[in-house]
């Protein structure tokens, strides 16, 4: 397989597509991305976008975010046992991919540690956005990477037609015993609605493949409500939301040692274990240590036709969190983090003014984060961030073009630590050229800047997850990406795809870099560093639809991170994949889909990091919908990783102990009524 040696070959391949297939034209559904800003198609932006609503969405749905997408090209999981799995965009995680609540940040812990959950339950979507690449002008300099942005139902936007309307969805697998079930019901009358929703997810340990075990610790219990309201209008709406999640999960391969410093230098020894007498808390699932979480969640959201003279819409956002969780070991909390934030963001789209029409507007965060017992290696942080920014479009024939500008201000304040302050200037340019009936080509140039995290300053001490000493640096400058890429789009007909290519020049990268120092206790000293970096890659999938009834995809991905100057390779960037998926009409009614893909070995490696083998991955679904006294119903099985292969996620910090799930067979039900 050539992939690894040359990884744009299939991309150049694939576009060289017989125009024969094209012959005859096929409708798509049109599919708008209100992440975009200006409420584009996915097919008119300048960078690539991915959705995934519908059926899709629900076959495609698993207990966490990062599972749920990893699908999609260019986009992975960090994959963190079964209750913790952030979204990976080409090959950035962390801070750098920005994931939010229909516009404003979901305002957990995820950011900090791989081990934290993210706090969007994908059973309560209704609607995923990917936009993959710089996403800055909007959300931030620090979504460099990109930005998945979660839609729900939780505040309505309309009144129901009939009065009411609702869902509700039992599943199973047998993987790990799961059961979980979702219901959802919107009811209103004249201008009001209100809506109410919630989620149960037991989930025992996971299989192991090609063995009678199973992953000890693994399992994830969680559940969640909401409960919203709002006042409908003509012109628009206003409404407000209350929620709160639980999650209980397992953490895998957490190694607790005793860790402590001479001067400036850690040292970490045998494994502290806690006594387990008859007085403490014992987790029902065993003796590995996992994480009580618990999210309050408010949230008011607005929109309103019209606001001003020269302006068509204002859009208001406000989220504001109280999280908690607990890492407990032994029968007792070792760690407590505490989070309490908010963002708030408000646009205002403007009518044209010499041909451009365009979004103009602010965001405010506040964020007062806290770490509490053993492994409190961050000190109690206080953040604000704050940001001004405009995104103008103008179109002339065939030609699209697009101009963002953002900049933001930001300071921390430290206990006990000296505070900072940064700022930060993004800025972007891009082109769409519907050169030709159904396709188009994409240009875009980005200019980024992000700014270091509380973290990634001031985190001084062992981390028992990633079995770690970090070491943060208030030295620390904003870092400053130069993104540019193209992007090939066939958009409508019988065969469509949709093909890029990229190359990002970060410059003052801010990375953990293992200092060589084994400093006992099997931790690692890492300490945050910058140098420059640059990550170069492509990504791509082609649809042939050969009948009414069958349509193949190919699909793939390919990225490729490294230090300049000699630095070596990035950690954890994922390895190559390609793949097939087919997808089969039996009757208006059933339908299935047969996917087949190949992630090759990893060994373009860091220091002190291992490599990875490939893995072949095979899955297939069957669904089936109908209707039946004025309830819609859908009826699908699934099943995952048919081959019971041993595989390993690259982007995983703790791949070499744990191995993905094995053969799974999921069964569900939905009813939409």
């Amino acid at each position: 397989m050539k992939l690894k040696r040359h990884p744009l070959a299939w991309a150049i391949s694939l576009a060289l597509v017989p125009a024969a297939w094209a012959a005859e034209p096929v409708e798509l559904q049109s599919v708008v991305v209100s992440a975009s800003g200006l409420a584009k198609q996915s097919h008119e932006m300048t960078t690539p976008a991915a959705v995934m609503e519908g059926d899709e969405l629900v076959l495609r749905r698993e207990a966490t975010l990062g599972e749920t997408l990893e699908s999609l090209p260019g986009v992975r999981s960090s994959s963190f046992g079964a209750g913790a799995a952030r979204p990976v965009i080409r090959g950035l995680d962390g801070a750098r991919v920005k994931v939010l609540s229909d516009g404003v940040e979901l305002l957990d812990a995820s950011t900090i540690s791989p081990d934290h959950a993210v706090t969007s339950e994908p059973l309560l979507a209704e609607r995923i956005e990917v936009l993959k690449g710089p996403a800055t002008r909007l959300y931030g300099g620090g979504a460099i990477g990109g930005v998945v942005n979660v839609i729900d139902k939780k505040i309505p936007t309309r009144v129901p037609e009939k009065g009411y309307e609702g869902e509700l969805e039992l599943r199973a697998n047998s993987v790990a015993n799961e059961g979980a079930g979702v219901f959802g019901i919107t009811a209103g009358s004249g201008n009001f609605a209100v809506r109410a929703e919630g989620t149960k997810r037991q989930a025992d340990p996971y299989e192991i493949p090609g063995s009678p075990d199973k992953q000890e610790g693994s399992y994830n219990d969680t559940d969640s409500f909401n409960l919203g309201a709002s006042f409908i209008g003509e012109r628009g709406y206003i409404g407000a939301a209350y929620g709160e999640q639980n999650n209980r999960y397992g953490l895998l391969a957490h190694e607790h040692a005793d860790c402590h410093t001479h001067g400036s230098d850690w040292h970490c020894g045998g494994h502290d274990d806690h006594d387990d007498d008859d007085d403490h808390d014992h987790d029902e699932h065993g003796s590995v240590p996992y994480v009580d979480m618990r999210q309050k969640r408010w949230d008011l959201r607005g929109e309103l036709s019209d606001p001003l003279p020269g302006f068509e819409l204002a859009r208001l956002r406000i989220g504001h969190s109280d999280y908690q969780h607990k890492e407990i070991e032994g029968g007792e909390v070792g760690t407590r983090f505490n989070n309490d934030a908010t963002d708030a963001r408000l646009e205002l789209t403007h009518q044209p003014l010499f041909g451009w029409r365009g979004v103009v507007g602010a965001q405010t965060l506040r964020r007062d984060f806290e770490a509490l017992g053993e492994e409190a290696y961050v000190p109690q942080t206080l953040t604000r961030n704050h940001g001004l920014f405009l995104l103008e479009e103008y179109t002339a024939g065939a030609w699209r073009y697009e101009l963002g500008l953002r900049h933001e201000w930001q300071d921390i304040d430290a206990d006990g630590r000296p505070d900072t302050d940064h700022s930060g200037t993004s800025m972007s340019a891009g082109a769409v050229w519907t050169f030709a009936p159904q396709y188009s080509l994409g240009f875009s140039l980005t200019r980024s800047q992000r700014l270091p995290s509380a973290e990634e300053l001031y985190a001084s001490g062992p981390h028992a997850a990633t079995r770690t000493v970090e070491l943060g640096n208030v030295d620390l400058e904003e870092e400053t990406s130069h993104n540019a890429e193209i992007t090939l789009r066939k958009f409508a007909g019988r065969t469509t795809f949709s093909l890029s290519v990229f190359r990002n020049e970060v410059d003052d990268f801010i990375y953990a870099a293992d200092t060589g120092n084994d400093i006992g206790g099997g931790y690692r000293e890492i300490e945050y560093r910058q140098q420059d970096a640059v990550l170069t890659g492509a990504e791509g999938e082609v649809r042939f639809q050969v009948t009414d009834a069958t349509a193949f995809t190919l699909f793939g991905d390919h990225v490729r991170g490294k230090l300049r100057d000699g630095g070596g390779d990035l950690p954890r960037i994922p390895a190559d994949r390609l793949g097939v998926r087919v997808d089969q009409s039996f009757t208006p009614a059933l339908n299935g889909q047969l996917e087949f893909y190949r992630v090759q070995r990893q060994d373009e490696l860091a220091d002190y990091e291992s490599e990875t083998d490939g893995y072949n991955m095979l899955g297939a679904s069957l669904g089936y919908s109908g209707s039946l006294n004025q309830t819609d119903y859908l009826l699908y099985l699934k099943a995952n990783n048919l081959l019971d292969e041993k595989a390993r996620q690259h982007t995983s910090f703790i791949k070499d102990e744990v191995l993905l799930p094995g053969r799974n067979l999921t069964v569900g039900v939905r009813l939409a009524f």
